[in-house]
């Protein structure tokens, strides 16, 4: 047997998970091309700090402010916000703001709420002792500041009005609506309201449920007149975004690029390293895919995308979703029911190109909250072994075979489009 190690587990240890493969079967990694940049130190994450892109310092902005939110992206993001919270905090304290001004908020757009548990695990045990951590509520506590050019209601979160220093923390990484995330998303979806969210998925990006008619400018990796993006920046505009702080990651989940500034302008400099670190070479008809994800673990059907279009007709899909935690609650597209969901579920996913889904996961639940597939097109496998056979049943070892590494944060570098230079 040979060995091949892929991360895992990014909030559970953040280990490697060593899969074996029988000696004579011929698998092609594929990882992203900046799979193993190395993480930035404290001195190069300082450094960000100290030249914003089109703003002025937090320090600065801090002398004329009073109460101050700090809004960061939520458990479905891989953002290791601890490693850059220090420097903006001295920032904060050596420009008169105390501890008893600062609150933060986690940006959860529609996803379910978080724990303490997960407060340590972005912001580490010593933030979360110092400083009130509160869950954004979508359904209520919110203010209206007025609607887009595009008809959005822009309701967002009342704590976060009620601070005259905004600040915002996420990262960028490949997104299926918006091109890529990172930027103004941190505002919309991150800390609005239900209606707001729908209007801005839905109404302006097209992304409406069972009939769904997506913008042709919107789609992974479409950044220029990305009507979504358009709209979620106009939003950005109407809160009041001070300062947005944005990470790049590499194949192992840590920080190696990081953007400081203006929620545009940070974000457009942001993205000329994006296209470098995240675009892959991707092979086509190929017998069986090995998805494997990490950034994203509980929103696993994200990786869907990549590995559909690497496998061939009648092919294997084999999907590493293994998060403890599961796929994540989303009361926009989520299940509540066998045959119930969100404002804009979409219904059961089939993928008629596929020959089998083999989901591989000691967490087997029956149906993902998040869905991934019909849960009877879906073959749920705990052991490795059991998958390697399940394999057998349908190829040889003459099958030809991709491994994604971090497959739902990953894409061709063809399909990054509108990105400057």
């Amino acid at each position: 047997m040979k060995e091949i190690a892929v991360p895992t587990l990014l909030w559970y240890g953040d280990t490697q998970l060593r899969l074996q493969f029988p000696s004579k079967w011929k698998i092609n990694v594929c990882p992203m091309m900046g799979n193993d940049f190395p993480p930035l130190n404290d001195k190069a994450i300082k450094k960000a700090f100290s030249k914003p892109i089109g703003s002025k310092t937090i320090g600065e902005l801090a002398r004329n402010s009073k109460e101050v939110a700090i809004v960061v992206d939520d458990m479905t993001r891989p953002t290791r916000i601890y490693t850059i919270l220090p420097p903006l905090l001295r920032e904060l304290e050596e420009n008169g703001i105390s501890d008893s001004h600062i609150r933060f908020i986690v940006g959860l757009g529609l996803h379910g709420a978080c724990d303490r548990v997960d407060f340590v695990k972005k912001l580490g045990e010593e933030v979360v002792e110092r400083f009130p951590v509160y869950n954004h509520n979508p359904f209520g506590s919110l203010t209206y500041v007025g609607d887009t050019s595009r008809g959005t209601p822009v309701k967002v979160n009342s704590e976060f009005m009620a601070c005259d220093l905004k600040i915002g923390i996420g990262c960028i990484v490949p997104h299926p609506y918006a091109g890529f995330g990172g930027g103004s998303k941190i505002i919309l979806p991150g800390i609005v309201g239900l209606d707001t969210i729908a209007h801005n998925h839905g109404k302006v990006a097209g992304y409406t449920g069972v009939k769904a008619n997506p913008h042709s400018s919107t789609g992974w990796g479409k950044v220029e007149n990305n009507e979504l993006q358009l709209d979620n920046r106009e939003a950005a505009r109407l809160v009041g975004l001070n300062i947005k702080i944005d990470a790049i990651i590499n194949g192992w989940g840590q920080t190696v690029g990081l953007f400081v500034g203006d929620v545009y302008q940070e974000y457009l400099e942001g993205l000329k390293m994006a296209k470098k670190v995240y675009a892959t070479e991707t092979p086509k008809e190929t017998d069986i895919v090995i998805a494997n994800t990490y950034a994203k673990a509980n929103e696993a059907s994200l990786a869907m995308w990549l590995a559909n279009k690497t496998v061939k007709k009648g092919g294997t899909i084999v999907l590493i979703a293994n998060a403890p935690d599961g796929q994540v609650t989303h009361y926009l597209y989520g299940k509540f029911g066998e045959n119930v969901g969100g404002t804009l579920y979409s219904g059961k996913r089939h993928y008629p190109k596929l020959g089998k889904l083999i989901v591989y996961s000691p967490h087997i639940v029956k149906d993902p909250f998040l869905q991934i597939a019909d849960p009877n097109e879906m073959v749920w496998l705990k052991n490795w072994k059991e998958v390697l056979e399940e394999l057998k049943k349908d190829h040889s070892e003459k099958s030809k075979v991709v491994l994604y590494p971090n497959t739902e944060i990953q894409i061709p570098p063809e399909e990054i489009r509108g990105i400057p230079t």
